[in-house]
Parts: structure tokens; C-alpha cells; sequence
């Protein structure tokens, strides 16, 4: 059954058929959730919330766009709610200009990369907990979990050529995490 099917049974009471379409999403809903949260936080009390609201949901789901996505902006409400408890925290902001000369200006660093060029997923997992989470979670959504650009604009609830923006910078931020971890320079922002 796909999505859809699993989700309508389960509108109709089927607790097994919605096992199903949990098991299928709940990886990559939790790493989502962990993009958005940061390490630390309560991702499972999020990821729980997120399964709790869908299950009571299902009825609600229209096919015109992808269950996934449907889920996802279950889970992104959850986060939400989350983050009302934590009023007050500060949103770094760093300049474009010294984020990207901090990144080496598109240059990558030489440890950390094999010899195809692709980071390691170790290096790759440090440097995404230091960026801010807006940026997290871009990146999560266009590169970790394949979704278009106007899917991705669609659940961060801003219009496509802001989510252009957002994932530039999210890239550049990344590219001069990694760095930073490289060669052990202090990032001058912290995940939020």
C-alpha cells in the first residue's frame, strides 16, 4: 500500500496499517526533528508528538500533496510547540560576507574528505550541529531528504526564492563549519 491508502486506513481505525506508514517515516522524521531541534533537545518527545497528531490527523489528510510532506509539517508544528517553551533564546546572525570567508571561500579542507570528495558523514554530522536551525533544517529537507524546492518552500511556510536564500547560506554556513572543525577555528555562531 502506498502512503495514501495507509494513512486512509488508518483514518478508518486501522492501527496496523498506520504502524506501517510509521515505520516507513519515523528515520527520517527523527533526523528532521534533530535538524530543528539540535542535539539535546527533546527530539523524541517532538518525534512522539509528531506520530500522536497523525494518527489523529489521518482523517485529515488530503491526497493532493505527498503524505511526507503532510507529515513533515506535523512535525515541524510539534517543534514548534517545543520551541514556545524555550522563549527568549537568541538567533545568532552572522554576515554573508564573513560566513563565507570563514567557509575559505568555497574551499573545502583536506582532511575529512575521501578521495572522491565527499565528506565524511561523521564530519558532516559535527558541522550540521553547528549551524543555526533554520539553516538545519533546509539543508535536512533539499539534501538530506529530497524534497523539491517547492516542497521545501511550502513546509518552512516562505516563498521560493526566500528558501533559495536560506539554502545558499545554509551551504556556505556548512562549508565553513566544516572548516572550523577542521582546523578548529571557533565558529562565531552556535546552533540555536
Amino acid at each position: 500500500m502506498d502512503d495514501a491508502a495507509l494513512l486512509r486506513a488508518a483514518a478508518a481505525g486501522d492501527a496496523h496499517a498506520f504502524t506501517l506508514f510509521m515505520r516507513a517515516h519515523q528515520a527520517a522524521v527523527h533526523r528532521y526533528l534533530l535538524a530543528l531541534l539540535g542535539p539535546g533537545a527533546d527530539e523524541e518527545d517532538a518525534l512522539q508528538d509528531t506520530f500522536i497528531n497523525a494518527w489523529r490527523g489521518a482523517s485529515g489528510f488530503l491526497s493532493i500533496g505527498s503524505a511526507r510532506g503532510w507529515l513533515y509539517s506535523i512535525a515541524r508544528n510539534a517543534v514548534r510547540h517545543q520551541l514556545r517553551r524555550r522563549v527568549g533564546e537568541p538567533e545568532c546572525v552572522e554576515s554573508l560576507e564573513a560566513l563565507a570567508e570563514r567557509a575559505g571561500w568555497g574551499s573545502l579542507p583536506d582532511t575529512g574528505i575521501d578521495s572522491d570528495g565527499v565528506i565524511a558523514r561523521e564530519s558532516l554530522q559535527d558541522a550540521m550541529r553547528h549551524l543555526p536551525r533554520e539553516e538545519c533544517e533546509v539543508l535536512t529537507l533539499r539534501e538530506l531528504d529530497g524534497f523539491s524546492g517547492e516542497e521545501t518552500a511550502r513546509l518552512l511556510e516562505i516563498s521560493i526564492p526566500a528558501m533559495k536564500s536560506r539554502l545558499h547560506r545554509a551551504r556556505v554556513h556548512l562549508a565553513a563549519a566544516v572548516r572550523a572543525l577542521d582546523t578548529s577555528q571557533p565558529g562565531s555562531c552556535a546552533n540555536a
